[in-house]
């Protein structure tokens, strides 16, 4: 009996460690059971051999390929948009993080100065605009009185009971009357003009001070903490990264020829080496469209075939949505892909989950 599996052996007892417990034997009775010609030790040599023959990649079924790969996710950056000191950080690596969860802010006295101008300069362009309308009240009446006069003189002047020189006097109160009050309205005008740009003031150095609010673009889990309290950050300074729970995936390189035969969204399968009694479903996400790894030439088919493209594996999201607390970044473990979508997958491929 080849001494490769009875070693196998031993190590699927390794393996199995999420399965539910086996009964507790010694070595030697283990290896006679391997060696004796029993049924269980049979079903025992072929677990053996499957496990073996799927870990260390020794066979596979024809139109499924597998490789090696790693885990990765979505990295965010949570970055400073303004100058200033930090204050009130309530994020630590490892911690989970909601998205638009508040992890800290940066103090600014400048801005919080300007806005303080600005809402002065608000109040003073809203009396402004009182005044001018109170202006145009006290305009009209003074208006209306000399309009009044007006057109009395025209009755007077007609009958000789008063001069023209009075009567143009008269004109031109009235016209004057009727100025002032374009002019009040003009002053009001302007006042409105210089409250909507006031407001406006406000609204940007409020804009500043929320933006001085850091926030979790997305859900996730903080992989790094740049900066700490009281540092003082540049514009633009990271402070959190955060890796995106909900869109993680397994990055492989396959050959031209392998790659060139998938199909996107087609099923796939992951087996991460600390839990290989699991596998994970996953399906084809990305295939590039540039060979990452290309010869100096490709004029011969040797060449050609050295060509290896990237490929993602996308880890389902049901899944990631039950076990984002499980998932960690950099593991390593099997890509499994289908060139052919008609072929089944093997009992051992099938999914299993904890």
């Amino acid at each position: 009996m080849d001494i490769r599996y009875i070693v196998g052996a031993l190590l699927v007892s390794i393996f199995v460690a999420g399965s539910p417990p086996l009964p507790a034997i010694n070595t030697h009775s283990t290896l006679g059971a391997l060696i004796a010609p029993t049924a269980e030790a049979k079903n025992l040599r072929e677990k053996a051999r499957s496990l073996l023959d799927r870990v260390l990649g020794e066979s596979m079924p024809e139109g499924i390929v597998k490789t090696n790969g790693r885990i990765e996710a979505i990295q965010v950056d949570v970055a400073a948009k303004y100058p200033g000191r930090l204050l009130d950080i309530t994020v630590e690596e490892g911690s989970e993080s909601k998205a638009g969860q508040g992890g800290g802010r940066v103090s600014s006295p400048e801005y919080e100065a300007q806005l303080r101008a600005a809402q002065s300069n608000l109040e003073k362009a809203k009396q402004a605009l009182a005044e001018a309308e109170s202006l145009i009240d006290q305009r009209n009446a003074v208006l209306a009185a000399a309009k009044s006069d007006f057109e009395r003189g025209e009755q007077l002047v007609g009958k000789q009971i008063i001069t023209q020189q009075t009567f143009d006097q008269r004109r031109r109160n009235y016209e004057g009357s009727q100025a002032s009050v374009q002019g009040a309205i003009a002053q009001r005008d302007q006042a409105d003009a210089a409250i909507k740009s006031a407001q406006a003031e406000v609204e940007r150095i409020e804009a500043i001070l929320h933006d001085l609010i850091l926030v979790s673009p997305r859900t996730g889990r903080v992989q790094y903490q740049l900066a700490r309290n009281g540092e003082v950050v540049a514009a633009g300074g990271k402070v959190l990264t955060i890796l995106d729970l909900q869109d993680v995936y397994m990055t492989i390189f396959l050959p031209a020829a392998t790659a060139g035969r998938l199909e996107l969204r087609g099923e796939a399968r992951i087996i991460l080496d600390p839990v290989p009694q699991y596998v994970i479903p996953a399906s084809v996400s990305f295939v590039a469209a540039d060979a990452q790894f290309t010869p100096k030439t490709v004029e011969t088919q040797e060449e050609r075939e050295k060509l290896m493209f990237r490929v993602k594996l996308q880890l389902d999201a049901e899944v990631l949505k039950e076990y984002s607390r499980r998932v960690k970044t950099g593991v390593r473990g099997l890509g499994i892909v289908r060139t052919n979508v008609a072929t089944a997958w093997p009992e051992d491929l099938q999914v299993k989950l904890p």
